[in-house]
């Protein structure tokens, strides 16, 4: 008997150390997409009733909420504290839930999830034609990554810098005039492609891999919580 508890408390423990280290992933991964620069400076200047980062501010409060747990239930385990593990048990039980209707939520959400998404770039790119200094930040930060992304314009291409254009040209200067990739506006040879396109595909990408991890996430969790009913069973016997 003594030889199962042992094999029950290490497994456990394991379990734990991999459950904490999945939600360090999802909350950096989380934290990345929002605080990054897409996330702070391109998307958040629209209006803020649009903003579609409500399943990532989800994900970051699941995957902080998992680092909790996943450490409750390594020092119940290693400890046989009863209730650390009833803590574990009701915790890992609500976060399951929770994860469960996030996932119903995007999935009958997210044509409106994407649709806020390509409203509050279009609201955005009218900030890259304003006069107004209080938009320079916005039209710096947009400069660096179009050139990054190999783009121009936000939604219209080089039009959507109005007279601006002038002052961030250089950001969406083509490097070969005869690519099928450049075009040329206002005497420069820049790039065609708007960056609309780019900044959604990486958006939903990066949110997509994040879904995923939560939704894995889930089987371990349900393994989570037979172990934790085992071991407390064990320990009730003692």
């Amino acid at each position: 008997m003594a030889g199962v508890n042992i094999c029950i408390k290490c497994s456990m423990f394991i379990f734990n150390f991999v459950f904490w280290l999945c939600g360090a992933i999802i909350l950096s991964v989380a934290i990345s997409i929002r605080a990054g620069k897409i996330g702070q400076e391109i998307l958040t200047p629209g209006d803020a009733n649009l903003s579609p980062f409500i399943a990532v501010n989800m994900l970051i409060f699941v995957g902080a909420v998992i680092m909790i747990l996943g450490f409750l239930g390594c020092c119940g385990a290693m400890k046989e504290n009863q209730f650390m593990m009833i803590l574990f048990f009701i915790g890992l039980l609500m976060i399951l839930l929770l994860q469960v209707a996030a996932g119903i939520l995007a999935t009958t959400r997210k044509s409106k999830t994407e649709q806020a998404l390509n409203k509050t770039l279009l609201m955005n790119a009218r900030l890259l034609s304003s006069t107004n200094e209080n938009e320079r930040v916005f039209q710096k930060t947009f400069s660096e990554l179009q050139e990054e992304l190999k783009c121009c314009g936000l939604v219209n291409g080089a039009s959507d810098w109005g007279s601006n254009f002038q002052h961030y040209y250089k950001t969406c200067e083509c490097p070969r005039e005869s690519d099928s990739s450049c075009t040329k506006y206002s005497g420069k040879t820049i790039y065609k492609q708007s960056c609309f396109a780019s900044i959604s595909h990486m958006f939903s990408k990066r949110l997509f891999i994040v879904i995923v991890l939560a939704f894995g996430l889930a089987t371990i969790e349900v393994l989570g919580l037979i172990f934790s009913i085992v071991l407390y069973c064990q320990m009730r016997k003692k």
